[in-house]
This record gives structure tokens, sequence and C-alpha cells, in this order.
């Protein structure tokens, strides 16, 4: 970003790399649903003449972002996974997509999502997951529902990625592909111009291969911030980590894979050593709200009656994946939905409130290894799968809390693992401010986990 302003670099030249590590990694990674190589020559050229002409309209002028197929974008298809294009309406830009494309952002193309973004695994048998870049002998899977974006980042066409989260589907791709994300506080970014699956839950986020872009992103996007994005990223980055308090949420590290609670409790003692202050900590409710979240939680009711109205002509063609999840939804009466509505309600008041004078909890992401797709093809297999992963980011969601996960080591079967920084409902900054506190004692992605093996 700074070479760009400064004329250093362009963006043509910038757009050009993007499209010859497609070329170079594009069929193995398979990260896209829709690359045009055209326009993304075309939006650089833009962003380059605007910079000629003295003309700075934001962080991301010039820079390559990724965008989920899950987002209307201006002369972009939306499918949101299914296997057609659907209608006209949901290829509106929103907010979130003008903010980008207002300041000549180089859209590299939509990226791969699971259908009607119902699944954290990545699976889509209508145009196949992309390929987890951390393990090259067995295809694994890259997370979900924000599949690709990812994945995009380690192929080297994108340097900002926009994913969606409604139960973890920014935070899991993040993690499970060895990068940094954020879910803001939902209804901090508008969700106008996305496909819908949870209305008071859904909200897009940034993943970016370190806090740090993954801040600036933030920042040039989100509504709230005045300052240019890269003041703001300054900005935060004056909190020193003996500033904060955090609690060590000792439920997220219950059942984990081999190496996951390890690497995390590492990265802790480290952070500690060099400053933060840590206590063990147990909230309240999170068994309650996996409970409720297993028996439908708020997704099942809502995009039941989603399907069923707006998109009715789409249900034919459902992932049995999804459909099998759809058909458990369809036994919920509406009685039971609002009741878990106001159940989950009550139960973010209380949680906040345990909260007291901690700026965070914090824990794993995400408890289990990236599986092999092999693995989760039958649709028991990943309904059971897609539970246990869900387990940890479900909480922040259906508690309106915010989230990052930062990456901070590798598994025992060398795939990636995230620590999750869990903020308070509004205090989105709080938690990015911690989470660049820690890259600067742990170091960025790259330096802490290296590079995939599928990038080598």
């Amino acid at each position: 970003m700074t070479s760009l302003r400064a004329g250093a670099l362009s963006a043509q030249e910038l757009a050009e790399w993007a499209i010859a590590n497609h070329d170079a990694r594009g069929e193995a990674f398979h990260a896209y649903k829709t690359w045009d190589e055209n326009q993304i020559r075309t939006h650089a050229t833009a962003a380059d003449a605007a910079f000629a002409a003295g003309v700075n309209l934001g962080a991301l002028q010039g820079i390559p972002v990724s965008i989920k197929d899950l987002v209307g974008v201006s002369g972009y298809p939306t499918f949101a996974g299914c296997p057609r294009e659907l209608p006209a309406v949901w290829q509106t830009e929103g907010t979130v997509a003008r903010a980008i494309r207002h300041q000549l952002g180089v859209v590299s193309g939509k990226t791969h999502t699971v259908q009607f973004a119902f699944g954290g695994l990545g699976v889509n048998p209508h145009w196949g997951p992309p390929r987890n870049p951390w393990d090259a002998k067995d295809h694994r899977s890259p997370g979900g529902s924000s599949s690709g974006a990812g994945v995009s980042l380690h192929e080297g066409s994108a340097l900002l990625a926009i994913g969606t989260d409604t139960a973890g589907s920014v935070r899991m791709p993040a993690t499970m592909t060895g990068n940094a994300g954020f879910r803001p506080t939902p209804g901090r970014w508008p969700t106008d111009g996305i496909v819908p699956l949870v209305k008071q839950l859904d909200t897009a986020g940034p993943l970016a291969k370190s806090v740090d872009d993954l801040v600036i992103g933030f920042g040039a996007i989100d509504p709230y911030v005045v300052d240019d994005a890269i003041v703001f990223r300054d900005r935060l980055g004056l909190a020193d980590l003996r500033d904060f308090r955090v609690g060590i949420c000792d439920w997220y590290f219950e059942n984990c894979d081999p190496g996951v609670a390890e690497s995390v409790k590492r990265a802790l003692d480290e952070l500690s050593k060099a400053g933060l202050r840590t206590e063990v900590v147990t909230m309240p409710h999170f068994d309650d709200v996996t409970d409720i979240f297993d028996a439908g939680g708020l997704h099942a009711g809502e995009f039941s009656a989603f399907i069923q109205d707006e998109m009715r002509d789409f249900a034919g063609d459902l992932d049995p994946a999804v459909a099998i999840r759809l058909a458990k939804a369809d036994s919920d009466g509406a009685a039971a939905h609002i009741n878990r509505v106001k159940a989950i309600a009550r139960m973010a008041r209380s949680v906040d409130a345990a909260f007291g004078g901690l700026d965070a909890i914090v824990g794993p992401t995400i408890p289990l290894t990236p599986p092999r797709m092999a693995d989760i093809a039958d649709p028991e297999t990943h309904f059971t799968a897609n539970m246990r992963l869900v387990r940890n980011t479900n909480t922040v969601s259906l508690l309106r809390l915010c989230g990052v996960t930062v990456p901070v080591g590798l598994d025992a079967e060398s795939m990636p693992v995230g620590m999750q920084i869990v903020g308070r409902d509004g205090h989105d900054e709080t938690a990015l401010a911690l989470a660049l506190a820690c890259e600067r004692v742990l170091g960025t992605a790259c330096d802490r986990l290296g590079v995939p093996p599928m990038c080598r």
C-alpha cells in the first residue's frame, strides 16, 4: 500500500503479479468461482490514472481484493454456491462492496462459497471445494463457508479477502489456511447486497496474511472509522501488550485435536512473558448456547424461511449436506425459534456482564485439524464434523460478540492453528488492537508457520 502511494509500484504491476500467481496456481487451488483478467486490468488502470492525477481515494486503491461469491459486485455474477446464477437483485452492490470499489480497489474475482453459506467445511458438490494449501498430498478442507477466501491469499491473487461470517465463516477458513480473520460485531458492517443466512448474525469480514493488513482492510471499509485506514492501524498499534487484561477461557480448550490446544498455550506463554496480563476464566452459558446451536440455533428457521420464500426455485438444487440440515429445520415450529431467540438474548447479556474488567477472552479458534475431504464426503459424516468445527466460533456469533483469529502454530498433522481473541459487543477496536500487539510478539503467519507446502 505504501509503495503504491509513493509511486514505487503501479497498480498495473501489482495486477499482473496477481494474474501471474493465479495462472501458476489457480487450477490446483480452485479459489475462484469467477475470475476475469480483463476486469482486473481495467480496475488497475483506473487506479493508476487516479494516482497519476494525485487523487488518493483510500488505502485499498490499486490493491487486489477477492470477494466471496455471496456478495454482490457490479459486473460479476452471484451464484452463492448454487449451480446457476441467482436473480439480478443479488448482483447489486451493497455498502461493503461499494467501499472497496469507491476506493478503486482491484476486485480480483469472486471466491467459492458453500452453497448459501450453510456449512463450515467448504464442501460444494456443484463447483468443488478449494484446496487447502497446507497439505500437498491430500485434499483437505479449506474451511467455510468462505472457502475460497483464505486460499486466494496464499495463491497470491489477492492481498485482502472479503468473506462473510454467521457462525464462524470468516474465522474458520482463516484459521484452517493459516491467515488472520475478523468477525466484526454484527450490525457494524451493513449487510445490504449480501445473500442472507441469519440477518441478525450475518456480517461481512476481512481475511489477510497478517493482522497488520487485516486492520488496514477493516479500517478502509468500516463505516465508523473516520481516519485514513493506515492512520487507523497506526493508532491502534500504539497500544502495548501490557495494557490488556485477558481471560484464558478453559471451555475453548476442551476436546481439541492433538497439537491444537498445545499451540495456543505456547503462544499464550510467550505473550504472558512479554507482559500480557492473563487469568483463567469460566464463562457462563457456553454449553447452553452450543446446545441451542446443535438444535438448530437461529440459522435453521431463518434459512428455511428464506429458501421456501425468496429462493424456492433453488430448493431442488440444494447440496445434500445443506439439505440434510434444512430437513432438520423444517421439523421446528415458530414457537421453538422465538424461544431460542429470547434465550440467546438473555445469555448474551449475562456473558457481557461476565467480561467484567477483561478486555477479551481467548482460546483455540477451532478445536480440530482440517479434515480430509474424502473423510467428510457422506452427508451425515459431514454434519458431525461441521457441528464439532463450529463449537468455538458459534459462541461468539450467537452471543453477538466480535472475534479475531490469529495464526499461532501448526498442529500434530502440520496444519495451521489459530487463536481466537473474543471482544465484547461493540469493542471491535479493542480486539483488533490486542491482535496487533500479539502479532508484534508472535510474528506474522509467515514468521510463525512458514510457507504452505503447495506454495513452496
